[in-house]
């Protein structure tokens, strides 16, 4: 049933009519919205930045964490150490620098692989996939994979717990915006496949279900299959083949960069945009209190205008329920920036469900992230 919300907007004292532009001189605007950005919200002029704490103590503080301190390389994606997770996602970084011994079947649910570094071969039930960095591939669950790398390849998994990844309702702008459904492609039964199943010897696959894995040998190769059909198979997508909505006059919130969805959780990624044009409107992210949603989010490429010190591999993670926003290094630049597009690539991830950290995000944590809001002299 929809819901009915209490809703009569109102203004009082000294507003701007339009969010995220023309904000009353000198103050800095923060959203308070239901349902991440999708529900009814309320636009709050400050004198000052709502970040400018000078201290924060407690659960809700945020965090950094420096994916690329976590070296060891795995031979199984289910040995990685865990980042961050809850009961409908689990998020792994991994890292794997030879050809997988064994293959991997993911029984909880379906798998997101993000190519962060390397290239490749994915071999699946459904065939050959070659991947390379910035490449998305979804696995429904069930499937049996593996992947060779030609060097050094890093991850970052998203699975999405118990359920499945769709593509989000695209409304207005129509199913063939940001990303047109013919882009993704699809692994092929092709002459690279056919080779791989002439590795004679014994095979294992390991299955993880329950967050338990069990191991099963074969005395040949099981991905045998020679053709299949149907529409239920993985994809692949590139993030340079993302084309972003964006809008001159208005900064657009994350939702508009939704690129998959499951459940209880969203995928969106941000790609090079033109920054707005209009004087009046806002054009880094707007101050907001996300009380739904933790937000996650892991940087890929470019130079993440929004924060500083923020480098390629790092991940970001705030929890829903405090105020957040851009640096005072990107704030200043908050009505005119001094390039006309943004240049970086970055994955982020919405939960409904608070997430939990893992022990692999614990041991790179960056604990001064929470004071990096604070203004420099």
């Amino acid at each position: 049933m929809a819901r009915k919300w209490i809703y009569a907007s109102r203004s009082e004292g000294n507003a701007s009519r339009q969010a995220h532009a023309d904000m009353p001189q000198g103050t800095y605007e923060r959203e308070m919205s239901k349902e991440g950005f999708f529900g009814p919200a309320a636009f709050l002029h400050h004198k000052n930045p709502p970040t400018g704490w000078t201290r924060f103590e407690g659960p809700l503080k945020p965090r950094a964490f420096d994916l690329n301190r976590l070296n060891i390389a795995e031979a199984s994606p289910w040995s990685a150490a865990r980042v961050l997770g809850n009961a409908a996602c689990d998020i792994r970084f991994w890292k794997l620098d030879r050809a997988m011994d064994s293959l991997a079947r993911n029984g909880d649910g379906d798998q997101l692989l993000f190519i962060h570094r390397g290239e490749g071969d994915l071999f699946c039930d459904f065939g050959h996939l070659e991947y390379e960095a910035g490449d998305y591939i979804i696995l429904p669950r069930g499937t049996m994979w593996r992947l060779a790398p030609s060097g050094e390849t890093a991850v970052l998994m998203i699975e999405a717990t118990n359920t499945h990844y769709t593509l989000p309702d695209r409304g207005l702008v129509g199913p063939h915006a940001i990303f047109d459904p013919a882009m993704l492609d699809v692994p092929a039964m092709d002459e690279a496949f056919r080779d791989q199943q002439g590795e004679s010897r014994e095979w294992t696959v390991e299955v993880k279900k329950r967050g338990e894995v069990s191991t099963i040998t074969y005395p040949y190769n099981p991905l045998d299959a020679v053709g299949w059909h149907g529409e239920l198979h993985p994809v692949r997508l590139n993030v340079r083949h993302i084309r972003p909505l964006m809008s001159h006059r208005y900064h657009l919130p994350p939702s508009a960069h939704t690129t998959f969805l499951s459940d209880r959780f969203v995928v969106c990624t941000f790609a090079p945009r033109p920054f707005e044009t209009d004087p009046g409107a806002l054009k880094v992210p707007f101050f907001h209190n996300n009380d739904d949603y933790d937000e996650v989010l892991f940087y890929h490429a470019g130079d993440f205008f929004s924060r500083d010190n923020i480098d390629a591999g790092m991940m970001t993670f705030h929890p829903s329920g405090f105020t957040h926003g851009p640096h005072p290094k990107a704030l200043k630049n908050m009505l005119k920036q001094t390039k006309p597009a943004t240049d970086e690539y970055a994955v982020m991830i919405d939960t409904r469900d608070p997430l939990d950290i893992g022990e692999g995000a614990a041991s790179v944590e960056n604990v001064e992230y929470v004071n990096s809001w604070r203004e420099r002299g």
